[in-house]
């Protein structure tokens, strides 16, 4: 079912007069209602592009929910719990970033909210004075930084500037973009409050310096395929500030998370127990004037707590606050993903405490698993909470680097909300999503998206991750019955058919595909031109899903001499080679083997275990976590856990290999559990190590009768 449209009763969308389509604006919107204890008092909010509610000063929820460009999804939240007899202030903080990110879309900025008792609008946004007056947020800093590539701008503070409660500013009807308010659809995030675990190192803080500083992309490559402030533009790269800090550890006696002081320019690493995702948040209260840096990663090198990178996923890990002498209750505005974090404290001394992250994704789920395995334990439990880190308004690659909807990624994660919720509310939410503009602009005309809401003036897309939309499409009805959203996404499906139709050669295979074209994060990735194999399996799926999902027999018969094919120039005897490139205007077969493709092979179904006994055996037998160390087979290049692995566990289930798989989750993941309590992107912590795809061991869990 389509997401229904959403009314306003009194509120209009509003903001600061001229500065809809300016970066990294923010805005206060203050507003008292008053409350006798009966009324049922509700909020009804959306805006543009992330906003934050305190109620009565304390943080209450943050949003919206995403949705595809030009539409907009309304929270309503009750606040009848957080209310106090007589007069209630809220405060919403409104981020309007206008930057186009893989997280936020690159939209003008708005507020529209109405407060109703008992049904009727008492408070609204307007151009007039309604009860809501808005003020310029002067504590942030605006010139900054990126965060990522991938996310908006980094935090910083200056509390030294002080908004002026005193000069509201004018509000204006917003109009700059058409705007569709459709509903939330969703959950609600419960933000539980889970406090540090310990303190696991105190020391001193130099500064010092560098011979070089950052220079990722998100700070160097600024220009109009990626928005932000150039180098000489910024007030304050704190990244930079943070690299000048040199950290020295005096003490490694673990102590538990309680108030400590820090001494002048003195830090503290806490160490939160498990990776975990949320609003980082603390108290302080500095003797004199101060600057307080929070750096963070998921990981620390060799097991000292003094190592700690906060640059290492080419993020701008560190949120930095300018503060005047004075007790402050701080917060992050938007969520990160951490299991260790210092708090550095520069020219003064201060007392810390309450240490905690407000933690921002899915609720915990009603499911155990019934094992024996301490180790298969620790891997359930990583995977639970690797899920509810990335499955909050959508399916998210991580929550840290990028908190993108990606494709192929959803295809795993939407089974996993099936599993532990008995829902696909996430998911749907997640594929109407790419239904709902018009046109993807800076992408060829019937492309989608490889990630999605997304800006992607690059004009980059994985044409793979396009035909996994389709792929799900199938399970996705399957789960839901929803027969409306697949008939939505017809015109939208076969448009990508035509765009794929003008790269297939004589023999229905695509070739030389555009763009970033994806298999998975090993050799795999580098054998993908001129006629990529892997590529073609995927396509002749996606052709046999849509011939069942919207009876088109012609893709049948088309799927049917695709496959043929496929097995007539890819199997080399003993197994699948990888891509064919053109010498001298001649197509060439190639001997390029990766594990990857043997995976993608048996798991579009092109290959089967009846049809390919002996291949299928050695990678049953010989493949796995463990050929690394016997090194079998040397002239077959690994695959890694995005997606080769997930795709060789997924085969195991489907053809019944019990104590199989089993053994290959915990030699696949329990060394990911035991460091960080989640699971990871690659099979190794190089990159994120919270990956929302890889908490689909749960659904394994469940296929094998393990959850109750």
């Amino acid at each position: 079912m389509l997401s229904k449209k959403v009314e306003f009763l009194k509120a209009i969308p509003v903001w600061a007069e001229g500065l809809e389509t300016e970066m990294n604006v923010n805005l206060i919107f203050n507003t008292a209602v008053n409350f006798t204890g009966s009324e049922k008092t509700i909020l009804r909010i959306s805006g543009s592009s992330a906003f934050s509610i305190k109620v009565n000063g304390k943080f209450f929820g943050m949003g919206p929910a995403r949705a595809g460009h030009g539409h907009y999804r309304v929270d309503e939240y009750i606040l009848n719990d957080e209310l106090v007899s007589g007069e209630n202030k809220i405060e919403i903080l409104v981020a309007g970033y206008c930057q186009n990110s893989f997280y936020w879309i690159d939209q003008p900025s708005f507020l529209c909210a109405e407060i109703l008792q008992d049904g009727t609008p008492v408070i609204w946004t307007s151009e007039s004075d309604n009860g809501f007056k808005a003020y310029t947020f002067a504590e942030r800093t605006v010139k900054v930084q990126r965060y990522s590539f991938q996310r908006n701008f980094a935090e910083v503070y200056d509390y030294n500037r002080k908004t002026d409660y005193e000069k509201p500013v004018k509000l204006v009807h917003a109009t700059a973009e058409e705007k569709v308010f459709i509903e939330r659809g969703i959950f609600y995030p419960g933000y539980e409050k889970q406090s540090a675990k310990s303190i696991v190192c105190q020391g001193t803080t130099g500064v010092s310096e560098k011979d070089k500083y950052y220079d990722d992309r998100a700070v160097v490559n600024i220009g109009p395929n990626l928005k932000g402030f150039k180098i000489d533009e910024l007030e304050v790269c704190s990244a930079w500030q943070a690299q000048k800090l040199d950290f020295d550890a005096k003490d490694y006696t673990v102590i538990d998370n309680s108030p400590i002081s820090v001494a002048r320019d003195g830090f503290a690493v806490y160490d939160m127990g498990i990776n975990t995702n949320g609003l980082i948040g603390f108290d302080i209260d500095c003797e004199s004037d101060v600057t307080v840096y929070a750096l963070f990663d998921e990981i620390i090198a060799e097991n000292d707590p003094n190592k700690l990178d906060f640059l290492r996923l080419g993020c701008s890990s560190v949120i930095m606050w300018t503060l005047p002498k004075g007790k402050y209750s701080l917060l992050s505005f938007e969520p990160y993903v951490f299991k260790y974090l210092r708090i550095a404290v520069m020219g003064g001394a201060a007392k810390v405490s309450d240490v905690h992250v407000r933690r921002v994704g899915y609720y915990m789920p009603d499911k155990k698993i019934k094992t024996d395995n301490p180790k298969l334990k620790a891997v359930y439990d990583a995977a639970i909470e690797t899920f509810r880190q990335n499955t909050c308004d959508i399916y998210m690659d991580c929550a840290s680097r990028e908190r993108a909807g990606w494709l192929c990624d959803s295809f795993f994660t939407s089974r996993v909300e099936r599993t532990l919720t008995g829902k696909s509310e996430v998911e749907r939410n997640f594929l109407e999503n790419f239904l709902q503009p018009k046109s993807f602009k800076y992408i060829p005309e019937g492309m989608l998206p490889m990630c999605y809401p997304a800006d992607h003036y690059d004009s980059v897309f994985i044409p793979n991750w396009a035909m996994w939309y389709v792929v799900e499409l199938e399970e996705y009805l399957a789960r839901s019955g929803d027969s409306e959203l697949i008939a939505a996404a017809k015109e939208r499906v076969y448009g990508l058919l035509k765009y794929f139709k003008g790269f297939e050669n004589k023999d229905g295979l695509l070739e030389r595909l555009e763009s970033w074209v994806f298999v998975e994060w090993s050799k795999a990735n580098e054998l993908v031109q001129d006629l990529n194999f892997p590529s073609n399996m995927l396509y002749c799926k996606m052709k046999r899903v849509m011939s069942r999902l919207y009876g088109d027999e012609t893709l049948a018969k088309e799927a049917d001499a695709l496959e043929k094919k496929i097995k007539e120039l890819s199997f080399g005897g003993k197994f699948f080679r990888d891509n064919a490139v053109y010498e001298n205007g001649v197509l060439k077969l190639t001997e390029n083997y990766t594990e990857a493709c043997q995976y993608y092979a048996f798991h579009t179904g092109i290959a089967t275990p009846e049809e390919y006994p002996e291949l299928w055996d050695t990678l049953v037998k010989d493949f796995g976590p463990q050929r690394k160390q016997t090194g079998k087979w040397p002239e077959v290049y690994f695959a890694n856990a995005f997606i080769g692995n997930y795709l060789r566990l997924d085969l195991l289930n489907m053809y019944g290999y019990t104590d199989e798989i089993l053994d290959n989750m915990e030699g696949y993941f329990y060394y990911m559990a035991e460091k960080t309590g989640t699971l990871w992107e690659n099979d190794t912590d190089f990159a994120s190590c919270s990956h929302g795809f890889a908490s689909h061991v749960i659904y394994w869990f469940d296929k094998l009768g393990m959850l109750e």
